[in-house]
């Protein structure tokens, strides 16, 4: 009987990690694709049978793409000669200060609404609600409204409209974190004389650190690859790198895939090092509450 249970836990165990690994290859199979195509010469972007390796590995496409596509390639795939560096500038302040604000102000919210229930189960759920709006419907009179305010194509504009958009999910998640932290906590101190100010940022805030900091990292996820509000509300003053990345898929050249492939790396990359940097307040933050006292 043991001899056949342990045979059991073998097979399970063996099935159970060639399904994951299965699983593992098709995920992450695009990402290898995307970080070899970039590394291609332009004549093994088209090539049949595939190119899986590089052969010869160029730096090529990341030099016509970031560093401006006129001074390195005289080829018909050099649609641009302007460098992504400023929608990476722009995409990097709009994303960070849309989801600080989004954070900040969602976490003061979600207090009043976890411990003076300002908003009842309704009205948590409209709020959450808003956010299922899809967005095309609101760029029509967003963009009109924006027009006679004068904040279209700003980065103050976007800013405004992705901290809106985002607000409802900071709401939601941080709430989720406060309700774990024991109100004896405060209560004790505020006994001590603490005012309910210095409570919540001195005492309930930092408790809940790695909640804030996995809502900060999905929502900067969000903000940094939104494509479609951008696209309607800046024009030419301000661009983000999801706006300038189809710009290679529409060319009329042809596909740049390489191109595209070395911008999409350029566009992940920090996101990766975000999330590497909070790692750890992420594995905390996301499984904050499962377990319950």
């Amino acid at each position: 009987t043991m001899v056949t249970k342990s045979r059991r836990r073998l097979i399970s165990t063996t099935v159970r990690y060639a399904l994951l690994s299965i699983w593992g290859v098709v995920a992450f199979f695009p990402i290898y694709w995307m970080v070899s195509t970039s590394f291609k010469p332009d004549i093994q972007w088209f090539a049949w049978p595939p190119v899986y390796f590089p052969d010869p590995p160029t730096l090529t496409n990341y030099m016509n793409v970031w560093l401006g596509a006129e001074q390195y390639d005289q080829t018909q795939y050099a649609i641009s000669s302007q460098t992504p560096l400023v929608s990476l500038w722009n995409t990097t302040v709009i994303a960070f200060s849309s989801t600080f604000l989004a954070v900040a102000f969602g976490s003061v919210l979600a207090y009043g609404v976890s411990r003076y229930r300002i908003l009842s189960e309704a009205r948590m759920f409209q709020l959450l609600m808003l956010r299922m709006i899809p967005p095309i419907v609101v760029v029509a009179p967003l963009s009109l409204y924006y027009s006679a305010l004068g904040l279209l194509d700003t980065r103050i504009g976007v800013i405004m409209v992705y901290f809106l958009t985002t607000l409802p999910y900071a709401v939601w998640m941080t709430k989720s974190f406060i309700d774990e932290v024991p109100r004896e906590v405060e209560q004790a101190a505020e006994i001590l004389g603490a005012s309910r100010w210095r409570t919540v940022f001195e005492i309930v805030l930092p408790l809940i650190r790695s909640g804030l900091v996995a809502t900060f990292l999905f929502i900067l996820i969000l903000t940094w690859s939104e494509y479609l509000l951008a696209l309607i509300i800046t024009k030419t003053q301000v661009s983000t790198l999801p706006i300038e990345l189809s710009k290679y898929q529409g060319s009329t050249e042809g596909r740049v895939y390489g191109r595209q492939a070395a911008l999409a790396v350029g566009i992940t990359i920090p996101l990766m090092i975000v999330g590497l940097i909070i790692r750890k307040h992420l594995a905390r933050g996301f499984s904050f509450g499962m377990v319950r006292r």
